[in-house]
């Protein structure tokens, strides 16, 4: 009895807390998430954040490059989407796209990206010039890669190497940014060089960056078109 008791009450506790601590857990994500769309384009400063909506326009488009009305990027976990796709291929996928634009009027396609890593989730933002080609910057981050190993796709020495890389070929067709094992030129605009003992992982941006990124394509192109 002593030990029902005991259980009982401890789950109660729980259930308690975490119905309490869910709305500062959602505003933390939801403030790690604006900030690293600011990052990828270079905005740090703190009036930034505060400035998010007039900075960021957030949408939601589907893999035939239209907009979706009726949707809130923000709202938007696109691995869980991906998760629930992978169980019914029937359901459709939506991704969000935040678009940035600087003082000059150029625009910046701010990509959101969610693939799986060795031990869990990666995900990532790339910021893509307005010519549809050029990756002006990506930011990384995961659950829980080894330290040292994977985890090193957030550190700036494994991020900086996506700027000025291309998506497209000479010829125009998509070819993504390849993550490979070892040392690539700067002058090679496709790829960039895997992280030394985590393979898996510096595999799975890699095939984080292919699939999104050319999910985004239709949009792009028919932005440039217009």
């Amino acid at each position: 009895m002593f030990a029902v008791i005991v259980t009982v009450i401890s789950a109660i506790l729980l259930a308690s807390a975490a119905t309490i601590l869910k709305p500062y857990q959602d505003a933390n994500l939801l403030k790690e998430k604006q900030q690293n769309i600011l990052k990828v384009v270079g905005l740090t400063n703190p009036d930034d954040y505060k400035n998010f909506d007039k900075l960021i326009a957030g949408i939601v488009v589907d893999e035939k490059g239209n907009e979706v009305a009726g949707k809130e990027a923000m709202s938007i976990d696109l691995a869980l989407e991906k998760r629930i796709q992978a169980k019914n291929p029937d359901h459709k996928l939506y991704y969000p796209l935040y678009v940035y634009t600087d003082a000059a009027g150029k625009k910046t396609f701010i990509l959101q990206l969610a693939g799986v890593g060795l031990w869990g989730p990666i995900w990532g933002y790339v910021a893509l010039d307005e010519d549809g080609n050029t990756i002006k910057q990506a930011v990384f981050d995961h659950k829980g890669e080894t330290p040292g190993l994977g985890a090193e796709i957030n550190t700036a020495g494994f991020q900086n190497q996506f700027a000025n890389k291309k998506i497209l070929d000479e010829q125009g067709q998509f070819v993504s940014v390849a993550v490979e094992k070892g040392k690539h030129e700067a002058s090679d605009l496709h790829k960039v060089d895997a992280i030394s003992g985590g393979t898996i992982t510096s595999t799975g941006v890699s095939n984080m960056l292919r699939a999104d990124i050319e999910f985004y394509l239709a949009y792009i192109q028919k932005q440039k078109k217009g």
